[in-house]
């Protein structure tokens, strides 16, 4: 590692707590004003910006347009949490000398953490990368964010960082770092105060890794990898079923961390027949960057060894969508490995004959970001829900998990491997909870409270009183 590079982080990282101070005393309000003008700076230089992607990455204009106007919906999305003022979480109990024991007075909220460090990823040079949704909340709670850019779109994080500083009052409140040997030095930096990560599970564990050399081990909110598992019932039908199964495995050439990895079907009704006919339909195409593309040629070989192939597309750039079969006893049999994530277009469609030996099988897997139903109706599918409630953080009935909606609702999470931190989310309101902290305060002068926990209430925002909540 060279001096440069340490040189050039802890300097990011200076300024950005430097700016930070000022942020994170500027109102709520105003923040999501500024908010706001960057989702406008984005949509403005949209014709500068998704060219640069088209050229780094080789995704299509639509979709990088599309992703331009999702990665500014977030922005516009977090101006509304700050003004709706529950991310705050304003808790008082007032004192009652006559409890056991005493209960002095007690007022809670949550404040911005410090700086954040965050690591873009590669599927999305926009949604998830130096303006992405990590970015967004960070700024939203008042904390500064240094990005480490991915090596996929140097020049797209370049100027997308420019926008994005011209709307902000401080431009050192987005801190941009390039290269491998930059990611060290900022997670072991102490005025680093979190982490954000998308991306491998190699990738996440290294991180984790550093963090925990630090003296003071900081928070680690990282998404890391998930096989989706999608569980066909006797009663859905093979047709829609095999449709939509193909799309979504080939949306982006299965680019996705939300793609559906495993597919659980009937042994009898045609489904894999069906299944066989729509992927042979399909097409690969150019996947981001040469490194992915190994580690799918890696992956997908991997399975070819163990596994047959049901149905294959057609080859493009070298890539050819895959899926291979296996019975629902040969599977379990071959857990944990035949359960890894292979990121890229390629699944594994295994047959059952009876519907009541899945559950066994099902706790046996990793922990996913989604879980998918397809049936008729619910009684089907009752004894099903209990372990995939407890298997992923997003339950889909009759769709397919490609797609993540950015939106209050939103739970873009799961248990290990697919975040390390399953009751956090990376997409959606309740992302802004991941760069806050609490803090209590007791008998304090109500002066010095801010303002959220003040009796007047003069912002406005959601307050639960001695145990009821105000709005």
């Amino acid at each position: 590692m060279t001096d440069q590079v340490i040189d050039s982080v802890q300097a990011a990282v200076e300024r950005a707590a430097t700016a930070g101070e000022a942020w994170r005393a500027t109102p709520p309000a105003e923040r999501a004003t500024v908010l706001e003008s960057v989702a406008d700076a984005l949509l403005k230089h949209a014709e500068e910006l998704w060219p640069a992607a088209a050229e780094e990455t080789r995704l299509p204009e639509a979709r990088l347009r599309g992703e331009i106007a999702r990665t500014a919906a977030q922005f516009r999305l977090f101006a509304d949490v700050l003004r709706d003022g529950g991310w705050v979480e304003a808790v008082i109990d007032h004192p009652d000398p006559g409890a056991t024991p005493p209960r002095p007075d007690l007022r809670r909220m949550n404040h911005p953490l410090g700086v954040v460090a965050v690591f873009a990823a590669s599927n999305f040079p926009f949604a998830f990368s130096v303006a992405g949704g990590d970015t967004a909340s960070a700024l939203a709670a008042g904390c500064p964010v240094v990005v480490k850019a991915h090596e996929g779109h140097p020049r797209t994080s370049d100027l997308t960082a420019s926008v994005v500083r011209q709307a902000l009052p401080d431009p050192d409140l987005l801190g941009l770092v390039h290269g491998f040997e930059a990611g060290a030095p900022l997670v072991q930096h102490p005025l680093v105060t979190a982490v954000g990560f998308t991306g491998s599970l190699a990738g996440g564990t290294a991180i984790q890794r550093l963090i925990d050399e630090r003296p003071d081990p900081i928070p680690f909110y990282g998404e890391l990898g998930s096989v989706n598992p999608v569980v066909v019932l006797p009663s859905a039908g093979p047709a829609e079923v095999a449709s939509g199964f193909a799309a979504s495995l080939t949306l982006g050439v299965g680019q996705f961390c939300t793609n559906p990895g495993l597919v659980f079907v009937p042994a009898e009704g045609g489904f894999e027949e069906a299944i066989a006919e729509a992927v042979g339909a399909t097409s690969g195409g150019p996947m981001l960057t040469g490194k992915i593309r190994e580690g799918y040629l890696r992956a997908s070989g991997r399975l070819a060894e163990r596994l047959p192939v049901l149905a294959g597309g057609s080859e493009v750039d070298g890539i050819t969508p895959q899926v291979f079969a296996a019975d629902l006893e040969a599977f379990a049999d071959g857990l944990p490995e035949l359960a890894e994530e292979c990121f890229g277009p390629s699944a594994i469609v295994i047959r059952y004959r009876d519907a009541a030996d899945l559950p066994a099988v099902l706790r046996r897997l990793p922990g996913s970001l989604t879980a998918t139903i397809h049936a008729a109706g619910p009684e089907e599918a009752r004894d099903l829900v209990p372990v995939l409630r407890r298997l992923a953080g997003r339950l889909i009935w009759n769709g397919w998990p490609t797609g993540v909606a950015v939106c209050w609702a939103m739970h873009h999470g799961g248990p290990w491997p697919a975040s390390t931190a399953p009751a956090h989310t990376s997409v959606g309101a309740a992302s802004i909870s991941r760069w806050t902290t609490p803090v209590a305060y007791q008998d304090w002068p109500a002066d010095l409270l801010p303002p959220e926990l003040r009796d007047d209430n003069p912002l406005g925002v959601p307050q639960r009183v001695d145990g009821r909540l105000r709005v």
